[in-house]
């Protein structure tokens, strides 16, 4: 492909894209499926409103285009007036600069809405064009930092082989931790808890049988997810965020408009008193990752957030074949239930020089941080220290 072959431009809705353009960039054949990058799922959060200038979040998506205005690569990226939903914390550095003279926002955020998850932020299928449109989305986005004198570029929850990408480029790396349930074949709960040291075993068992003692639970998805479900389930989701956030990102269309599109891309696991859903735990399905990302109840019973959240899901995992189960961010007390640490990394270009000095001599630190914690906290995972 020639300098001349492509063109770069921003869409300011994800509507102006087809969904098949879209998703051949975002899901091309030969990689592994990430829900969370497919235009159902960005185009939703759009549709819905709760991605929406109103909201802070101003949608510019770079595109990548052919002579032919075949889509070629994309970037999701976003204007934000604030940095909430991003789950990677800038909020000192906004405070630092803005307390120096400085405007921090708007800034620049390529990442998925509201989703801690890792996975590519420049979507290029496989090819031997593959690093040249990498470059040119990264630069389609500088450019437009630069030619709006914005303070700074931000790309969360980036693939570990992409920091190092970014890293050469220049940009500032960050990690921070979260915690994943890995399959090592097992065909059983009982297979997995077989893995436990003999305490972690025993207390995982009490956990399971006092959530499950007067509780049924089902799981969900496809059209067996119908209308009321979603009420049920907004219900739950709004009672959780009144008591964490006070300001819950998605509304009730959302959720509809991601049961209409993603249904079989859906596991909502519900906690049932008699024919009572109580509790409730979205999750989507990957190609051989299963996403916790909400959960809610109306009733607080003994260890149901353990049981709807990551118990149910890692039976779900070992019957349908999953690799992994990413229960979401932080949360330590997921140790203790099977769920390992892992490393999470984000990219950063900051436009002040000295802004940026300051950063950089922090996240150099912080990474020092992560890295001890991590290690630290591989040796006190509940597994058995001599396998059988």
């Amino acid at each position: 492909m020639d300098d001349t072959a492509f063109r770069i431009r921003l869409a300011t809705s994800l509507s102006e894209v087809s969904a098949a353009d879209w998703d051949s960039v975002a899901n091309p054949p030969g990689l592994t499926y990430d829900p969370f990058l497919s235009w159902n799922f960005l185009e939703a959060l759009e549709a819905s409103g709760a991605v929406a200038p109103e909201t802070g979040w101003s949608p510019y998506h770079v595109l990548v285009e052919g002579a032919d205005d075949h889509l070629l690569a994309a970037m999701p990226l976003y204007a934000k007036t604030h940095s909430r939903g991003e789950f990677v914390f800038d909020h000192s550095w906004a405070d630092a600069y803005e307390r120096a003279g400085g405007a921090y926002y708007p800034k620049l955020l390529a990442a998925v809405p509201f989703t801690p998850v890792t996975g590519r932020r420049r979507l290029v299928p496989p090819g031997p064009d593959q690093e040249r449109l990498a470059n040119a989305l990264l630069m389609g986005a500088l450019q437009v930092a630069q030619q709006n004198d914005i303070s700074s570029l931000h790309l969360n929850f980036i693939t570990q082989e992409e920091s190092e990408t970014l890293g050469r480029d220049n940009l500032l790396i960050r990690t921070d931790q979260q915690f994943h349930w890995a399959n090592d074949g097992y065909t059983s709960f009982d297979d997995f808890l077989a893995a436990l040291s003999s305490a972690k075993r025993k207390n995982l068992r009490k956990e399971r049988a006092k959530a499950q003692s007067d509780l049924s639970f089902v799981h969900l998805t496809g059209d067996a997810i119908t209308e009321a479900h979603w009420d049920t389930f907004y219900d739950f989701y709004m009672d959780t965020g009144a008591r964490k956030w006070g300001s819950p990102y998605l509304n009730r269309q959302t959720f509809s408009l991601l049961g209409e599109r993603m249904a079989d891309d859906i596991l909502l696991v519900l906690a049932m008193d008699d024919e009572r859903p109580i509790a409730g735990a979205l999750n989507f399905i990957g190609s051989d990752t299963l996403y916790g990302r909400y959960w809610g109840c109306c009733e607080l019973r003994p260890m149901l957030h353990f049981e709807t959240c990551y118990y149910q899901a890692i039976d779900y995992a070992i019957a349908h074949g999953l690799k992994t189960v990413e229960a979401g961010a932080q949360g330590g007390h997921k140790l203790a239930r099977g769920y390992a640490p892992q490393t999470t990394y984000s990219a950063h270009w900051i436009a002040h020089p000295g802004l940026r000095a300051a950063i950089d001599d922090y996240l150099a630190r912080e990474r020092d941080a992560v890295a001890r914690d991590n290690d630290y906290l591989q040796e006190r995972t509940p597994f058995r220290k001599d396998p059988k």
